[in-house]
């Protein structure tokens, strides 16, 4: 604007998916240890909206200390005669690609749970102001949407303004995930695909339905169809979904020719209500991240703002989530967006909510509504169980159905699995009552058998690649030599090509 300074810092879309790492950080704003959001309202009156202002309550850069964490809201007001409320969410989203375009400005996530840090370099470049940096994406917003033809901004860093409309912006997200649960995939002849987070995941296949909203949460069936009609050219289009192939998984050949497509032939099937065959994608900005725990066959998720940090499996959420983000098809982990818990086919394939063993605490009290009554007592959180073990020992005291075996499709059959009894078969027991002493004694021609060891029906889909065990055993059979060897590895990711087990040679 006429009169002010030079912005100090390049803008380019060539900086979006840079990260600030934490040695090159100046302060970090929002994120895991503070509380922040983003929202936009839109403004139906012209004369209420201030184009180009940009208002700060609380600290600015100049009065931070370095490498601490501070709250961060970021409100904008828009007006324009093509905008309505239903353009909010899609206007909202956009943040996420433009601010990123400012060098030395990491913003990742979306809504209630932004993440933004600021580069020394930023700083050392000039950089004083918040103000600056919500001039900017003003000017970014304007030059790449023209529908908005006024825009003010509202940052707020003071911690108790911040959690104060917090809860306001909550009201808000919840009210716009609630509109778009009457509509069903089975309603429409197109989903949308949406592409905003491939500069992180270029691999990444974001198909959004009536049943399935972004993995990010933030943006609905509705929302990309506003979004497509106001920006064909932007990061949202229509995907016919054509035949269906399988109505449970939520398989479409228009959705798979989608995946082809968008992944750059990394990918080319998808089933979106399914966990274990051919999930989706999963890119970097999913709320909530899901794991299978083959020890009961079940699934825990535990989502990004979590207090806990420690899951049944051993790992936090940043493990989990770097284990399956970057727009990768892995089995045995998903991303999703929260509201898609309410989804009445959320993963249907592999049995809903009845395959669900373990929830962070406070993402099951955030999404209490959604879990089906017969199920809120059944599922532990790490109030009941921080272990596998103890995570048995709860599912066996509530009666949860892996119990007894949860019904699920598999090439079009409905099979049921479930625990398999952890007693030694009885034919072993009574081979091992016959002979004790050839048991005790085994020898090169008849080695000896170890007890079976509890065993556990699996799902028939490849190997995880990592083993999310935390403390994994491995259980060498008795040698002729001496007694068992057993070697533990504790917080170890192993990766192992090739075993070799070679008798030892007698002198």
């Amino acid at each position: 604007m006429a009169g002010e300074e030079e912005f100090p810092l390049d803008v380019s879309p060539m900086y979006e998916g840079e990260r600030v790492r934490k040695e090159d950080m100046f302060v970090e704003l929002g994120g895991p240890t503070q509380p922040g959001f983003e929202l936009v309202i839109y403004e139906p009156d012209a004369e209420k909206v201030k184009d180009g202002h940009v208002e700060l309550i609380g600290p600015d850069l100049t009065e931070m200390e370095e490498g601490k964490a501070y709250p961060y809201a970021m409100i904008y007001k828009v007006w324009g005669p093509e905008i309505d409320k239903d353009l909010e969410p899609v206007i909202e989203r956009r943040n996420h690609e433009f601010q990123p375009y400012i060098q030395g400005y990491m913003h990742l996530n979306q809504r209630d749970e932004i993440w933004v840090r600021i580069s020394k370099s930023a700083m050392k470049k000039g950089l004083k102001s918040l103000k600056q940096i919500g001039r900017k994406t003003i000017e970014l917003f304007k030059s790449e949407l023209p529908f908005i033809q006024k825009m003010e901004a509202l940052y707020i860093t003071d911690k108790e303004e911040v959690e104060k409309r917090l809860e306001e912006a909550r009201k808000v997200y919840r009210a716009r995930d609630e509109r778009a649960r009457g509509l069903h995939e089975e309603d429409v002849e197109e989903f949308y695909q949406c592409t905003l987070c491939q500069s992180f995941a270029p691999t990444n296949v974001c198909i959004v339905t009536p049943d399935r909203p972004a993995l990010c949460g933030a943006m609905s069936w509705f929302d990309c169809r506003a979004s497509a009609r106001v920006d064909p050219e932007g990061p949202n289009a229509p995907v016919p979904k054509g035949e269906c192939i399988d109505p449970i998984a939520g398989e479409y050949t228009g959705v798979n020719e989608a995946a082809v497509r968008l992944s750059g032939g990394e990918y080319n099937r998808i089933k979106l209500h399914s966990f274990f065959d051919c999930p989706h994608t999963s890119c970097g900005c999913f709320e909530v991240a899901g794991f299978y725990i083959p020890e009961v066959d079940g699934i825990g998720w535990i989502h990004r703002g979590s207090k806990v940090r420690e899951t049944p499996i051993g790992l936090p959420f940043s493990t989990i989530a770097g284990s399956v983000g970057g727009g990768r098809q892995v089995y045995g982990f998903l991303g999703i967006g929260i509201p898609y818990f309410y989804s009445p086919k959320f993963i249907q394939a592999d049995g809903g909510w009845r395959r669900v063993v373990w929830m962070a605490s406070d993402l099951k009290e955030r999404v209490a509504d959604a879990i089906p009554d017969e199920m809120k007592d059944k599922i532990a959180t790490e109030k009941e169980a921080k272990t596998i073990d103890e995570l048995k020992e709860f599912l066996k005291k509530v009666d949860h159905p892996v119990v007894k075996g949860v019904v699920r499709p598999v090439d079009g059959k409905k099979i049921t699995e479930g625990w398999a009894e952890e007693e030694a078969p009885p034919e072993a027991a009574a081979a091992e009552a016959a002979a004790p002493e050839a048991a005790a004694a085994p020898t090169a021609a008849a080695p000896a058998q170890q007890p079976a060891a509890p065993q556990v029906a699996m799902p028939q889909f490849p190997l995880l690649p990592t083993a999310p065990a935390a403390q994994p055993q491995i259980q060498i059979p008795t040698t002729p030599a001496g007694a068992p060897v057993k070697v533990i590895l504790k917080d170890a990711n192993v990766t192992i090509g090739k075993i070799i087990l070679k008798r030892k040679e007698e002198k």
